[in-house]
């Protein structure tokens, strides 16, 4: 859904105040109210996803889930050194990873004994949780040209608003034709994001790795 999820450009992403160690100013705040954020709406979209039949609900609760240990991970290594926070970026990559492989399982399983959706309950929760990405990016633009860390807590951002209006237009298309199709579809489509994103990330923390040794 979008191919633009990793830079295309190798500049020192160090330099944006997180090379030595200490993080920019209001950034740990973010990230608590991120955490936050996001572990309220996975409660919320499990018990959505679970009551609709939406595999699109369910990944997306999952990748909330998976962001806010991604953000209890960021905090953790906040003020360590740039090696420990590229580190943990290969830790969140590899999580990226596994929730596209999750939820492209899910919905390949979906097609053949899934049921159709409810799709009042997807458009109403899928609306929320658009609102909730949205505030918590917009919070997180300022930082999106940090590490790889940084980096990482930016992207898991981004894709999950692109994730929601995902869902919303799932919830339309399952209006539209009355089958599953639509929500399938889109989990699947979430699921290539995530992996996409997952790889973006793993070579830029494997880059900042290896880039005191080659120095």
């Amino acid at each position: 859904m979008s191919a633009h999820c990793h830079s295309h450009d190798h500049h020192d992403h160090a330099s944006h105040g997180t090379g030595g160690g200490v993080p920019p100013p209001g950034y740990r705040r973010v990230l608590w109210i991120a955490l936050v954020v996001n572990l309220g709406m996975f409660l919320l979209e499990i018990g959505a996803g679970l009551a609709s039949g939406s595999v699109s609900l369910l990944a997306d609760a999952i990748d909330f889930f998976g962001d806010a240990a991604n953000y209890g991970l960021s905090l953790a290594v906040l003020s360590m050194g740039l090696a420990w926070r590229s580190g943990t970026a290969m830790l969140k990559a590899a999580s990226m990873l596994l929730f596209g492989a999750l939820v492209l399982g899910r919905a390949l399983w979906g097609a053949f004994t899934g049921q159709t959706p409810e799709p009042v309950t997807m458009g109403a929760v899928g609306v929320l949780a658009l609102a909730a990405n949205l505030a918590v990016a917009w919070l997180l633009y300022a930082y999106r040209e940090g590490d790889a860390n940084m980096r990482s807590v930016w992207l898991c951002t981004r894709n999950d608003a692109i994730g929601n209006l995902a869902v919303l237009l799932a919830a339309l298309g399952v209006v539209g034709t009355g089958t599953r199709w639509p929500d399938l579809v889109v989990a699947a489509i979430m699921a290539g994001l995530a992996l996409w994103a997952g790889v973006s990330v793993l070579r830029q923390a494997r880059a900042e790795l290896a880039a005191p040794r080659a120095g």
